[in-house]
């Protein structure tokens, strides 16, 4: 395994960041790291990189404590955090010199690299300089290639894409693609899509707790309750259709639409065109939500965690 995390638990005195949480990496595969803010992924990260000590368990990186060995872990981890800290009036080739030397990198393959990472990162025409005039995206790209520079073995990525537009987003996902073939991935994002498009895996945190943590395959097979948008010629009682057999919820989404769950394995189909036919009502469109990751997320992180 390229990361360990074991009954992980991190406390700010009264409030409980993390609660016990378990999970591993293996080597070479790409990993989503999700959750809302303030979940504990940035907390989990900040431990797993030796940056933040734990209250309780033990994180490991490519078989190195990150409580007794930090030194090593940084040495095989590549990480950009969620706020990325950059030295902003250094010019971008001469701050990745520096990060490059920092890691012991020398003359002719220091400089081979930060060529190399310049041109995969897209900061060629930017890499004289200051990084201070660089908007957000290619601030970003930067701290990408300050991670990637002395070649890792472990990527953890807080919010890679932050800030980038929509062919920017293109780009780095085929980098973290292409990097990926020999390292282990592991990022946090918002956008679900680049989630689906990238990860073999997905792990979601809620409130300190793991709450899903498996295939991305099989979370999008997974066996879920059935939500459907029915819309009525008129309005209907919410309540009455509460009473239905087989309804768990039923939201108002606008006048004579609603959005409605069924419970776990149930088709509630028949039951609302029975349910018109009794009120003599028109049933005007009736579609099944489609179930994807950002509706599994929804699921899964708007349930109160247990204690």
């Amino acid at each position: 395994m390229s990361i360990v995390i074991q009954n992980l638990s991190k406390v700010y005195g009264a409030q409980r960041a993390l609660n016990n949480i378990s999970f591993s990496v293996e080597a070479g595969e790409i990993v989503g790291f999700l959750g809302p803010n303030g979940a504990g992924k940035s907390t989990t990260f900040k431990i797993a990189t030796g940056f933040l000590p734990p209250t309780e368990g033990t994180a490991t990186v490519a078989g190195f404590n990150v409580a007794d060995q930090a030194m090593e872990v940084k040495k095989v981890i590549g990480y950009l955090p969620e706020h990325n800290p950059l030295y902003l009036d250094m010019f971008v080739h001469e701050y990745l010199q520096f990060v490059g030397g920092l890691y012991g990198m020398k003359s002719q393959h220091l400089k081979t690299k930060v060529g190399e990472m310049v041109e995969r990162c897209g900061l060629t025409r930017e890499q004289n300089k200051k990084i201070e005039t660089l908007s957000k995206g290619y601030r970003q790209r930067v701290g990408l290639a300050q991670a990637l520079l002395h070649d890792p073995k472990v990527l953890i990525l807080d919010e890679p894409t932050s800030g980038l537009d929509p062919n920017q987003l293109v780009e780095i996902r085929k980098l973290i693609k292409e990097v990926s073939e020999n390292k282990t991935v592991i990022f946090s994002t918002h956008i679900m899509q680049e989630v689906e498009a990238l990860c073999d895996r997905v792990v979601i945190i809620n409130k300190g707790k793991i709450v899903a943590n498996d295939r991305l395959s099989h979370l999008l097979a997974g066996k879920r309750k059935a939500a459907f948008v029915v819309e009525f010629e008129g309005e209907v009682s919410v309540e009455e259709l509460k009473q239905l057999l087989g309804i768990d919820t039923v939201e108002s989404v606008k006048a004579g639409t609603y959005k409605i769950e069924g419970k776990e394995g149930v088709d509630i189909r028949a039951e609302l065109f029975r349910f018109a036919a009794d009120k003599r009502l028109s049933l005007v469109g009736l579609k099944q939500e489609q179930q994807n990751l950002e509706s599994i997320f929804q699921e899964l992180t708007k349930q109160p965690v247990e204690a």
